[in-house]
C-alpha cells in the first residue's frame, strides 16, 4: 500500500498540512493505525481531492460502532462479491453498493 505524510497529502490537495491533520481529527480521512497519524493511503485521494463517499462511509461505520481500526481493516479486506476491496469499489465509482454494505453491517 503506498501511504503519504500530512504535507504529501496536503500539496495534493492544495491545502495546508494543518487542514489535512483536521480532516483526520475530524474522521473524513484516515491513517494507517499505528502510523501516529503520519501515514496516510494514496489510495483515499484521487484527482487532486479526498474520494467523494469516503468521509460519509467513514461517518456510516463510527455510528455503526466501528473503531478507526476496525474501519480501516474493513475498507482494506478483499470482498470476493464487489470484487476487490470497498476502497478499490469507491475508486471505481461503485459507492452505492459499498455505502449500502456498510449500513447492512451497523444493525
Amino acid at each position: 500500500m503506498e501511504t503519504l505524510t500530512p504535507a504529501e497529502v496536503a500539496a495534493l490537495l492544495g491545502v495546508s498540512p494543518n487542514r489535512v491533520r483536521q480532516l483526520l481529527r475530524e474522521r473524513k480521512l484516515l491513517a494507517v493505525p499505528g502510523s501516529g497519524g503520519s501515514r496516510i493511503p494514496a489510495d483515499f485521494l484521487k484527482d487532486g481531492a479526498v474520494l467523494k463517499h469516503l468521509p460519509g462511509l467513514i461517518t456510516v461505520l463510527r455510528d455503526g460502532g466501528y473503531a478507526d481500526e476496525e474501519v480501516f481493516d474493513w475498507l482494506f479486506r478483499a470482498d470476493e462479491s464487489l470484487p476487490g476491496t470497498p476502497v478499490e469499489a469507491l475508486r471505481g465509482d461503485r459507492h452505492t453498493e459499498v455505502t449500502r454494505r456498510a449500513q447492512a453491517l451497523a444493525f
